[in-house]
């Protein structure tokens, strides 16, 4: 029967964005925080806002100090960090050790299973500012689990401490769940900067305003309809728009061409894919995005021959 540390006290080490908030929030859902290590001016800013009178210690005494130890560094820091705490002893029999990293599952904890302690991975699906707003955004919130069978109870205690909602992730999956969140919000906040960027080009004086009641309505519809809820040019296959935007794109804003070429290719594909665009219009289609690549400003648009055989997928 495992053993659920309702109120377990808690070290963490990397004051990050992340691990202040999760520390912050199992605080006030009543447990201890005995100490928290961060180095940094910002990290220092943020325990002093999120965690006043919280002690900032080395990262072994912080591991010393609890019962559960949340480890909130960068993923490519965690193995040497689990590696150095467990070499020093700082690890014990029975803590928990639990990190953030979507990435990684639980063999990157392997050096603290080995002297006795029990191991989570425990992934928020939500991008982190450091500050008290993102308390409120954990409600909801889904964190992305992997743990032993004995360990899942209290994987799951400390999500419902945090107010967030379970979700399962095999360890064989944690990168490729992973790589679904960073392309959905990474690369979202990236097209969404260089839509501005064109906007402002374009002499829009607020394009944030612009963008934010379109964008609001078209993620509602991704989300609830998937592809379903494509609309513009590639769909309906026009051919001169998309050349358009390519030419005053490259003369306005050249730096956000390649992005602008990625996704037309990525929705062309699923739009010829569900059967609302035809072949030869997505042939024209990628023709032109072949030229933006190349730098090359395409001829006037070649006028279908309505009697000529439709051309086969690429």
């Amino acid at each position: 029967m495992t053993h659920r540390p309702l109120r377990g006290t808690v070290g963490v080490i990397g004051a990050g964005r992340v691990g202040a908030i999760l520390s912050a929030a199992l605080r006030t859902a009543g447990h201890p925080v005995a100490a928290t290590a961060g180095e940094s001016a910002a990290s220092r800013a943020r325990i002093a806002d999120l965690l006043p009178g919280v002690a900032v210690l080395k990262p072994t005494a912080v591991a010393r100090s609890c019962d559960i130890l949340l480890l909130t560094v960068p993923d490519d820091m965690l193995e040497n960090v689990v590696t150095m705490l467990a070499a020093a002893g700082a690890l014990h029999e029975g803590q928990y050790v639990v990190h953030t990293s979507g990435r990684h599952g639980l063999a990157v904890l392997a050096p603290a299973r080995e002297v006795g302690a029990r191991t989570i991975a425990l992934h928020p699906a939500m991008t982190f500012t450091g500050t008290a707003v993102d308390l409120e955004r954990l409600a909801g919130c889904v964190f992305g689990l992997t743990a032993e069978t004995a360990d899942r109870e209290v994987a799951e205690a400390l999500v419902a401490d945090l107010g967030g909602r379970p979700m399962w992730v095999p360890e064989e999956m944690r990168t490729l769940y992973h790589a679904g969140l960073a392309h959905g919000a990474n690369h979202l906040v990236t097209l969404v900067t260089e839509a501005m960027e064109i906007l402002a080009a374009a002499g829009a004086g607020d394009p944030a305003g612009t963008l934010r009641p379109l964008l609001t309505a078209a993620l509602d519809n991704a989300l609830g309809h998937g592809d379903a809820a494509l609309t513009g040019p590639i769909v309906r296959g026009d051919v001169g728009t998309v050349r358009a935007h390519l030419d005053d794109i490259a003369t306005n804003a050249p730096q956000t061409v390649a992005s602008y070429v990625a996704m037309a290719r990525g929705t062309l594909e699923r739009s010829l894919a569900d059967g609302r665009l035809l072949p030869i219009q997505a042939q024209k289609i990628a023709d032109l995005l072949d030229s933006a690549v190349a730098g090359v400003h395409a001829g006037p648009a070649r006028v279908p021959n309505p009697s000529a055989p439709v051309e086969s997928q690429r």
